[in-house]
């Protein structure tokens, strides 16, 4: 199935945030069956003013039979301030992690690059499969690591979170959410349906982890200034980290 992108606030955007929003695409069309995920009407395309500068939000989102939602978010501010946001959200059925990667650039510059597959188990471990594969990856070393944030215990410790400081390193970070994709579409689609009792279980880990991302204070800050509180916390939680319905079985299952 093929789907029509709409490139025009893409092409408006840092190279970087250009390269990986085509990367996370390549891979999605290569690995996965994708259907649309239909987001609310007015929530896919927005617009707003921020700090006097105009600010547009452009929403992808599909579903896979191992995921319920995979959702790429650009936004622009200006030319304040270019961002990329992607998280694959797994059908709680299946025992995967969460892929998430953000990328922020501040007038040109890129200022945060982070990505990760993050455990949604209570020992917050990854399976088994994926540290194989991810340990098997060359190392790399970035000359800006990033602190994580208080809430940050969600993530792996396979997590990137850097500032770039050169194209060399903006590449190293191109190359390893690739190999994050590869990896997390080639496990998904070889996976198989979990027990109930750890359906359970990656219930309570994806409730974590969006409960956790929801506590973004930067992220809220944006939102509310350009569209009041009531509409930002109305968008976390609806589109950028919405929680699974535990009473819905999987259509796919």
């Amino acid at each position: 199935m093929s789907f029509t992108s709409i490139p025009s606030l893409r092409e408006q955007q840092h190279p970087l945030i250009r390269q990986l929003a085509d990367c996370i695409e390549a891979a999605w069309h290569k690995h996965l069956d994708l259907s649309p995920y239909q987001l609310p009407a007015e929530l896919g395309y927005v617009e707003g003013r921020l700090e006097g500068e105009k600010l547009i939000i452009q929403n992808s989102c599909y579903q896979t039979p191992q995921f319920r939602k995979i959702h790429l978010e650009l936004a622009k501010v200006g030319n304040m301030l270019d961002i990329l946001h992607c998280v694959m959200f797994p059908r709680p059925e299946y025992d995967l992690p969460m892929f998430g990667c953000d990328l922020v650039a501040g007038r040109g510059q890129i200022s945060a690059a982070i990505a990760d597959l993050s455990p949604v188990h209570i020992e917050r471990v990854l399976p088994a499969s994926y540290t194989s594969a991810l340990t098997a990856l060359t190392t790399l070393n970035f000359s800006q690591p990033r602190e994580l944030p208080e809430w940050g215990n969600i993530f792996s410790d396979f997590c990137i979170f850097v500032r770039p400081g050169s194209p060399e390193e903006e590449a190293m970070f191109l190359s390893r959410v690739g190999d994050f994709l590869d990896i997390h579409c080639t496990q998904a689609i070889a996976s198989s349906p979990v027990s109930p009792e750890q359906v359970t279980q990656n219930l309570a880990g994806q409730h974590n982890y969006c409960t956790k991302q929801q506590q973004n204070d930067k992220t809220r800050r944006v939102l509310e200034k350009a569209f009041g509180s009531a509409w930002a916390e109305h968008y976390m939680t609806t589109v950028l980290f919405d929680l699974p319905d535990s009473s819905a079985p999987s259509p796919h299952l």
